[in-house]
């Protein structure tokens, strides 16, 4: 092979390479934003269970008689908060668990404090109480946010992961398309905040 020959497939393998270590970094990028969206959806998470322990007190506030009512609430919140989501082995499973021992947490709560308010009706119109469903809703949306946003950063990822001849370089890099959170089992109906405080 002649010299010109030579040095024109070293351009060619040169770009080859360059072309490919382009591909992987944005595979990397687009994958460290995806971790941080989830790292936002357990932040969002974590909002709310930190809000538990004011229900808790609210609740024990009320009545020093409705402690299953408290023991249950505080139950749920460490079962919650001890579950956590590992990026190195993330699936559409780990999620799906995730999300219902979070919607586990919600239930209780909300089952707990209805009882409350229906033997303490006066706990409706106190200040404390309020506030606190005030607080609730907004980590309710907040969560809403941050799941759909890491849906969304998942979105990317998996697109960018699977075109052509990006997947080549995904295939190398050993990068696996990235799962969605889904609705809960019966989103379909619209939530009402409100529930939790009434009946």
């Amino acid at each position: 092979m002649k010299k010109g020959g030579i040095i024109i497939l070293l351009v060619v393998l040169a770009l080859l390479v360059l072309w490919g270590v382009g591909i992987y970094n944005n595979l990397v990028a687009k994958q460290e934003t995806v971790e941080q969206a989830v790292g936002d959806v357990q932040a969002a998470y974590q909002k709310r269970a930190d809000q538990i322990p004011n229900v808790a007190a609210t609740a024990k506030q009320y009545s020093d008689y409705e402690g299953e009512a408290y023991t249950n609430i505080v139950e749920a919140r460490a079962k919650a908060t001890a579950t956590t989501i590992d990026m190195s082995n993330l699936d559409e499973q780990q999620l799906t668990n995730y999300q219902k021992i979070q919607d586990e947490l919600m239930s209780t709560m909300r089952a707990n404090l209805n009882v409350i308010v229906e033997r303490y009706p006066e706990l409706k119109a106190d200040d404390l109480y309020l506030n606190l469903q005030t607080n609730i809703e907004s980590c309710e949306n907040t969560i809403a946010n941050a799941r759909r946003n890491f849906n969304e950063k998942a979105k990317d990822y998996n697109q960018y992961l699977r075109r052509f001849p990006n997947n080549i370089v995904a295939g190398f890099g050993s990068f696996e398309k990235m799962p969605y959170f889904q609705a809960s089992e019966g989103a379909e109906t619209a939530p009402d905040v409100k529930a939790l405080f009434n009946d």
